[in-house]
């Protein structure tokens, strides 16, 4: 399975700024470009104030050490650094820690905005196909606004989980619930042969 990295969702045009520009020259250019950082988190609003009132320069407004992302991270992971951190974006370094973007909350979003018809295909193909071996027509898949719902039957009882928690870790996917019926229950030791799973 393909999961998006930080390097497909990143904006590759970063605004920055000088360490010793001016506070005026700052907000000048956030309001030039549109954005709402330059390359440091904006501190908040009372910092602000009193930068304003003391024409503070963007080194005495920036956070330091940054807290960077790789290209090849995971969408999660770069959630998860922006929880731990409290932070709304991560510069994006690659291997010689040289600035190539700048990621946000909103790009990872993106991520959830994903047509349910590319879901479904990558589900088809990438995981009941390619990983699980398993003939298409033999489990049915239907995505709605990231609800994906799975019904038709599999060989063996054991396979239902599997398929619920690849299905889960595809990109996009808000919730799984599954209909499957099995021929052989070979999760306990007499054999018990068809079922019906219903989660």
């Amino acid at each position: 399975m393909q999961h998006r990295t930080v390097g497909e969702l990143m904006t590759r045009d970063v605004v920055h700024v000088r360490p010793d520009m001016p506070f005026k020259e700052i907000v000048k250019t956030l309001a030039d470009n549109d954005v709402t950082a330059v390359l440091m988190p904006i501190p908040p609003l009372e910092a602000w104030e009193r930068a304003k009132a003391e024409g503070a320069r963007a080194e005495e407004l920036m956070s330091a050490p940054a807290v960077c992302a790789r290209r090849d991270w995971h969408v999660v992971e770069a959630a998860r650094l922006m929880e731990v951190q409290n932070v709304k974006r991560l510069p994006v370094v690659d291997e010689t820690d040289k600035l190539v973007g700048i990621v946000s909350r909103r790009d990872l979003l993106r991520v959830f905005l994903r047509r349910d018809d590319a879901i479904r295909e990558e589900i088809r193909r990438d995981v009941l196909d390619r990983t699980l071996g398993l003939a298409p027509s033999g489990v049915t898949v239907e995505v709605r606004q990231g609800q994906v719902r799975l019904g038709g039957s599999v060989q063996l009882k054991s396979l239902i989980p599997i398929i619920e928690r690849l299905c889960r870790s595809v990109d996009g996917v808000v919730s799984v619930t599954e209909h499957l019926a099995y021929e052989t229950d070979d999760t306990h030791s007499d054999g018990t042969r068809t079922g019906t799973s219903e989660r």
